[in-house]
C-alpha cells in the first residue's frame, strides 16, 4: 500500500512487500525468507507466447444499471438531492433486491453520468440488520431503507466549515446474493448535485464459496496493535507490523513479535510502539538485523539475536521521513522512501550495520505524482513499481550509477496505480508479475527479458471492486494479497495462463472491527519455505495455513 490513506486518497480522487531473489537456502542461514525467484519453470511452457494489448484498467464498459435519470421536481416541488424519490428506477426489477443480505459490507465501482469525461471511482457501505454498524465510506448512514423492494443508503460528511456531501446509493437489480448493480448521487451542502451515474457493487464477504479451497488454517492470532500491515518470518519468530488509521484513537502502530515454533500456536514474546511513530509499514530480517519500515525514521534497525525480544540500534539514514517498503538481495537493501520519491540503496553485510550507498529517484512526470512504492531486485535489475507512473527496471550493477533500462505504463494519461511485483524465470525468459492497487486493478504477466522492449504475456483478474496488495512468487507458485479476495495461490508454471489452484476467504464481514473499502481484508504476505503461508488479515490479524 502506499502510505494506506495517501494510496487511497491519491487513487479515490483520480478516481508490501514482495520477497526477492538471493543465494540462501530454504530457511535460510537467518532461518528467514529463502529465494522466491526461480531458476526457470520446468518443462510446462515454451517459452511462446502471443504479445497481449494494453488496454488499461479504465475501459469503459458503459452503465451500469438502467436507472441513470433523476427527477429533480414532483409537481413542481424540489426534492432534495439525494433523496429516494429522486432515483428513477422503473426500468428496475427491484424484486430481485430481496436475494440480497440486509447485513454486510458492499464495494461499488461507480461510473459518473455527468459531462462527457469518463472515470470509475469507488464506494462502499455497511449496514446491518441488527443494530451493528452501519456508515457510508465511511461516515454516518442518515437514511436506509432496506426491504424487498428497496435497497437504499445515505450516508453524510460534516466538515470543519459547516457543509456537508451526501452520497446516496439505490439499488437496482441484484444479480445473485452477492452482486447487484445501481445509480448514485453525490449532494453537497444539502442541495447541489456534484456527481451521480450508476455502480456495480459486490458483498465483499464471498459468501457463494466455501472459506477455503486447497489450503488449510493451522491458527489465527490477533494483532491488538494498530492494523497489521506485513509480517517477516526469521529464526521461529513471526515478526508483525502495524500501522495507524484515522479512525484510531489514539494512534497506534508498532511490531508486535510472535514465536511460531508450534504453528498451530503462536505465542506472543513482545509488543514494541515508539512514541511519535505509528505507522511501520513494512518488515525485513537479515541475520540478526530486523529492519522496519518506518513513517517518521526511515529505516529501524533492531537487533533480534535474541528474536523473542527485539532491541533497537538505531535509524538509518538519519533522516526523518517515511520509508514504506523495503526489499532486502543478498547484501544489498533498498528502501522504498516514498514521500522523498527515493529508493534508498544501502550496504548490509554487516546486517546491523547498514551503509547508505545511494539515492536513486525516477523521475517524475508532469502532474508529480509518481513515487516508489515496492521494488523487487533479481540478477542485478532493480524492478520499481512507480506509483502514479509506471513500472520501471534499472540496473543496479553499481550501486552508485543505476542506470534506467526501460518501463512499462498503463493509463497512461491517468493515475498509474502499479504496486506490487515479483520476479523469475520460465523457459529461459525473464517474467514479472506486476499488480495495481485500485479499483479495475489486476495481475498482469509481463516479458521482461528485453526492458526496452516489454510485452503483457498475460492477465488474471478477480472482481473489479477489490484490489492486489502483495505478492510472493515461490517456485512456480504465486501466492497473492488481494485485500477482500483473501489468499489467492496461482499456478504460474505457464505464465501466460495463470491458474488458481488453491484460496483462503479472510474476510468476514461480520469480524469485529472489519474495515470497509477497497483496501480491507488480506493485505501482508510471506512464504518462508517452512511448509506454511503466513498472511496479515488487517482485522483479523496473523493467519498461517499450511502450504497447498
Amino acid at each position: 500500500m502506499t502510505n494506506l490513506t495517501r494510496c487511497a486518497l491519491a487513487v479515490l480522487a483520480m478516481t508490501t512487500l514482495v520477497l526477492g531473489c538471493n543465494d540462501d537456502p530454504p530457511g535460510g542461514p537467518d532461518g528467514g525468507t529463502p529465494d522466491s525467484g526461480t531458476p526457470d519453470s520446468g518443462p510446462e511452457w515454451d517459452g511462446t507466447y502471443t504479445p497481449l494489448p494494453e488496454q488499461g484498467d479504465n475501459i469503459d464498459e458503459g452503465p451500469f444499471a438502467d436507472c441513470s435519470s433523476f427527477t429533480v421536481n414532483d409537481a413542481g416541488v424540489p426534492l432534495p438531492c439525494g433523496s429516494p424519490e429522486t432515483f428513477n428506477l422503473s426500468a428496475c426489477d427491484r424484486s430481485t433486491l430481496s436475494r440480497l443480505s440486509p447485513s454486510g459490507i458492499y464495494s461499488l465501482r461507480t461510473r459518473s453520468s455527468s459531462g462527457t469525461f469518463f472515470f470509475y471511482g469507488s464506494g462502499d457501505f455497511q449496514i446491518s440488520a441488527v443494530g451493528g454498524t452501519e456508515e457510508v465510506n465511511s461516515y454516518p448512514v442518515v437514511e436506509k431503507h432496506v426491504d424487498g423492494q428497496n435497497f437504499y443508503v445515505a450516508g453524510k460528511r460534516t466538515l470543519t466549515d459547516g457543509g456537508t456531501t451526501l452520497w446516496a446509493y439505490a439499488g437496482c437489480q441484484a444479480q445473485d446474493a452477492q452482486n447487484l448493480t445501481g445509480c448514485y448521487q453525490t449532494c453537497t451542502n444539502g442541495g447541489a448535485r456534484r456527481s451521480a451515474g450508476t455502480f456495480d457493487g459486490v458483498r465483499l464477504q464471498r459468501v457463494l464459496e466455501p472459506e477455503t479451497s486447497g489450503i488449510n488454517l493451522v491458527s489465527e492470532a490477533k494483532v491488538d496493535l494498530g492494523v497489521p500491515v506485513d509480517v517477516y518470518v526469521a529464526k521461529n519468530h513471526a515478526y508483525v507490523v502495524s500501522i495507524s488509521l484515522g479512525r484510531l484513537s489514539p494512534p497506534t502502530g508498532g511490531l508486535t513479535v510472535y514465536d511460531v515454533t508450534d504453528k498451530a500456536h503462536p505465542v506472543l514474546r513482545k509488543v514494541v510502539t515508539m512514541a511519535g511513530d505509528t505507522y511501520w509499514n513494512s518488515v525485513w530480517s537479515k541475520g540478526d538485523a530486523l529492519y522496519v519500515g518506518s513513517g517518521n525514521h526511515g529505516v529501524l534497525v533492531y537487533d533480534i539475536s535474541d528474536p523473542g525480544d527485539p532491541k533497537l540500534v538505531r535509524g538509518v539514514p538519519g533522516d526523518t521521513f517515511d520509508v514504506h517498503t523495503i526489499y532486502v538481495d543478498g547484501d544489498r537493501m533498498y528502501a522504498q522512501a516514498a514521500g522523498a520519491n527515493q529508493v534508498l540503496i544501502f550496504d548490509v553485510s554487516r546486517p546491523l550495520d547498514p551503509v547508505l550507498l545511494n539515492r536513486y529517484t525516477v523521475p517524475q512526470d508532469d502532474n508529480g505524482l509518481g513515487y516508489p512504492h515496492d521494488s523487487f531486485a533479481y540478477q542485478n535489475r532493480l524492478y520499481i513499481n512507480q506509483m502514479g507512473q509506471g513500472y520501471y527496471v534499472v540496473d543496479v550493477t553499481d550501486a552508485s550509477n543505476p542506470k534506467s533500462l526501460g518501463a512499462y505504463t498503463y493509463d497512461a494519461n491517468l493515475y498509474n496505480p502499479t504496486h506490487a511485483n515479483a520476479v523469475g524465470t520460465f523457459a529461459g525468459r525473464t517474467i514479472a508479475f506486476e499488480g495495481g492497487e485500485s479499483v479495475n486493478a489486476h495481475l498482469r504477466v509481463l516479458d521482461v527479458t528485453d526492458p526496452a522492449h516489454i510485452m503483457k504475456i498475460g492477465e488474471h483478474a478477480m472482481r473489479p471492486q477489490t484490489s492486489i496488495h502483495n505478492m510472493v512468487l515461490s517456485g512456480k507458485r504465486l501466492y497473492v494479497a488481494w485485500y477482500a479476495e483473501g489468499l489467492r495461490v496461482l499456478d504460474v508454471s505457464n505464465p501466460t495462463q495463470p491458474r488458481e489452484i488453491a484460496y483462503a476467504n479472510t474476510f468476514r464481514d461480520s469480524d469485529p472491527g472489519r474495515l470497509s473499502g477497497l483496501f480491507s481484508g488480506a493485505i501482508g504476505i510471506r512464504v518462508p519455505g517452512d511448509g506454511h503461508v503466513y498472511v496479515v488479515d488487517m482485522t483479523r490479524g496473523l493467519l498461517i495455513y499450511r502450504e497447498p
